[in-house]
Parts: C-alpha cells; structure tokens; sequence
C-alpha cells in the first residue's frame, strides 16, 4: 500500500514540473513576443499613395545580346493586391521595430545611412545602406529591423505589395 501512495505522490511531483515548465514556458514566449513588439523610436513612416491590383500575372524577359545581363522579372497573385508606396524618415538613431510585411517591399535610400538587421541571424551582422542604394525585404515573415545608425537624418520610400486589406 505505501508503495502506491508513493507512486501517487511521485506522479503528482511530475504533474507539478510539468506545470512550473510549462509555465515558465508560457512566459518566456509571452516575453519574447513583447520584446519583438518594442514601438518603433525615432522613425515616421507616411503611405503617400495606395491602390489596389486585382490578379497580377506578369512575365518579362529581357536578354541584351550576349546573354551577359539577363534580365527575367515574375509577379504573379492570386486575388487582390495592395501596393502602398510608403514615405520613409528615421531620426539619428531612429528605428523600425522588429517587424514583417505579409508581401514584399522594394526600398531605395534617398539620404542618410541605415542598418539593416535580419530576424534569423544569430551573430546580428549589419548591413549598411546609404543614399541611392536599395534593398528588398521579402515579406512573409521575414522580421527585420531597420536603424539610423549615421550622423544625419535617413530618409526613404518603400514600395509595398501585399495581399488586400481591403481598404
């Protein structure tokens, strides 16, 4: 008979681990998610224009001769489509939250320096960009972070598209 309570008081000392990890567990992810939803500092992004696509079904190809430039461009959906072209302003030291697009953004950098630091990289490497040159975020879940790390104001303009909100 002893044997059986210790066997119920062994089980209910499992039940009890499971419960402190699994909780443990819960707060962890909860903090983490909070940590990821930090506000954006020091940055102003403004939509200047907005429309709506239907389905995209759109095909180039271009091949100088010689083959040495190919140039091959695909945008196909399925539905409605946003495209937002966003006015882009980040303060020294200004920053982008951690953050994602459902679709993708195309990105040139009119003046100033910004970082860009990707989400799935453990050694957090930088990726500067200054006035004139552009960037791609994937979208889809791709987290990212963008910051003014220069001397001057940074400023920008995005092209978005992502599937419809139905504005």
């Amino acid at each position: 008979m002893s044997e059986s309570i210790n066997e119920g008081g062994d089980m209910r000392r499992k039940l009890t681990w499971v419960l402190v990890i699994g909780a443990a567990a819960v707060g962890i992810t909860a903090y983490a998610g909070n940590v990821f939803a930090t506000p954006a500092t020091g940055f102003m992004g403004t939509t200047i224009a907005l429309g709506q696509f239907d389905d995209i079904d759109v095909f180039n190809q271009s091949f100088p001769p010689g083959f040495l430039r190919p140039w091959i461009s695909i945008q196909k959906t399925k539905g409605p489509s946003d495209l937002y072209i966003q006015s882009n302003v980040w303060a020294v030291r200004g920053s982008t939250d951690w953050h994602t697009h459902p679709g993708h953004s195309l990105i040139i950098l009119t003046a100033g320096t910004v970082t860009a630091y990707e989400g799935d990289d453990p050694l957090c490497t930088p990726h500067s960009y200054t006035a004139g040159m552009t960037l791609v975020d994937p979208g889809d879940g791709h987290v990212h972070l963008i910051r003014n790390e220069g001397a001057i104001q940074a400023t920008g303009f995005a092209v978005q598209g992502n599937p419809s909100c139905g504005f």
